[in-house]
């Protein structure tokens, strides 16, 4: 499905002319957003009128809110003449187009604001409190920083030879867990399940917890039960951000020990502009139980792309040069325990898988959601 974000309004009685260009304005999935919607459309296209189908006419506008639909004054009658052009006479005369078409979850307008879409939550610290710790963190950096001037004029390539595996994260101690972000359902208000992230007997990391698709009676929320693990966006020193490099290889690689469901993996690249802020490459991680360690090497290829939960339509292979964190997700929709414990994960380099996507794009009809 895909839908037409709507357009917004600026200005007012004192903001000059219109600009002269025929819009659509329709609705959107998000309760929460404003969006103008109108009462008529031309009788003829039954759609965004270009063309000269009727004369002057006026359609009222109305504005959709959380409780419902409401008149929006009688500031919200726009004219138009016969070339469909917006009368200067009248007010609020000054509109701006952000039509886009979205496979993804709604969206408020082409633009987005927060790179965690209202997940993010930061606390704001006084001016006092960021010098404070900025003080205490000043020698860690110098070090960090340091250490990449020295590498830098070493020049030392990575020389990766066929069947090599790197391990990027070995969870076996306290400091190692501290890499990871545990999340669920639970802690946003969504759902009830829980998971935590902790040291196995064995001295291994385990990701634990019970999955609980019970939906919470606030009228919003229409599907629940999901736990997820993910790590902390790599850092160069004073808190740069950067990506992994893993163009070289050609598999992931996990050593785990499962009871028997069926988990996600998830790798995010999330980009500089913000229509690629949830690029999340996804693929399942199956696991038979037991008491035995399972070896799992899942070819980059084999990943196809998702924004917001939802596979996209137009589907490309994955940036390894611009990797930010991966993820583990548990959301079987079986109401019980899960148990999944991680060794490590690296990256492995088979110089005989030779494909580059797994996935084969067809050639569909113009104007299909995402096309």
């Amino acid at each position: 499905m895909f839908h037409f974000r709507g357009v917004q309004l600026l200005g007012g009685p004192q903001s000059g002319f219109v600009l002269a260009q025929p819009f659509f304005l329709c609705f959107s999935r998000t309760s929460s957003v404003r969006v103008l919607q109108p009462k008529n459309l031309c009788s003829t296209c039954k759609y965004s009128c270009r063309y000269i189908h009727f004369g002057t006419s006026q359609r009222k506008i109305q504005v959709l809110d959380r409780v419902g639909v409401t008149p929006y004054s009688q500031r919200s009658v726009i004219s138009y003449n016969k070339d469909h052009e917006l009368l200067p006479h009248h007010p609020w005369n000054k509109a701006v187009t952000s039509r886009s078409i979205s496979v993804a979850a709604a969206q408020n307008l082409f633009w987005e604001k927060d790179p965690k879409g209202g997940y993010g939550h930061k606390k704001k610290h006084s001016q006092k409190e960021l010098i404070r710790d900025g003080l205490k963190e000043l020698r860690t950096e110098l070090i960090k920083w340091k250490d990449e001037v020295r590498e830098k004029f070493e020049d030392d390539p990575i020389m990766v030879r066929p069947g090599d595996m790197d391990k990027i994260w070995i969870l076996n101690s306290e400091e190692s867990l501290e890499q990871w972000v545990v999340t669920s359902d639970k802690d946003h208000n969504e759902g009830f399940s829980s998971a935590s992230l902790t040291l196995s007997p064995t001295g291994h990391g385990l990701f634990s917890g019970r999955i609980n698709t019970q939906v919470p009676k606030d009228g919003r929320v229409k599907r629940a039960g999901y736990c997820n693990i993910r790590t902390i966006r790599p850092r160069k020193s004073f808190k740069r951000e950067t990506y992994l490099d893993w163009s070289l290889y050609t598999h992931l690689e996990l050593r785990v020990r499962g009871d028997g469901r069926s988990y996600i993996i998830n790798i995010s690249t999330a980009g500089y502009f913000d229509i690629m802020w949830n690029d999340i490459y996804t693929y399942a991680l199956y696991t038979r139980g037991g008491p035995h360690w399972q070896v799992t090497r899942i070819p980059f290829s084999k990943f196809f792309l998702n924004s917001k939960g939802r596979v996209q339509d137009k589907q490309v292979s994955i940036p390894r040069d611009h990797v930010v964190s991966v993820g583990i997700s548990a959301g079987d929709r079986i109401n019980a325990p899960f148990r999944l414990e991680v060794d490590y994960i690296g990256v492995y380099w088979d110089p005989s898988h030779l494909e580059t996507f797994a996935y084969e794009m067809y050639k569909v009809p113009k104007f299909t959601a995402g096309h």
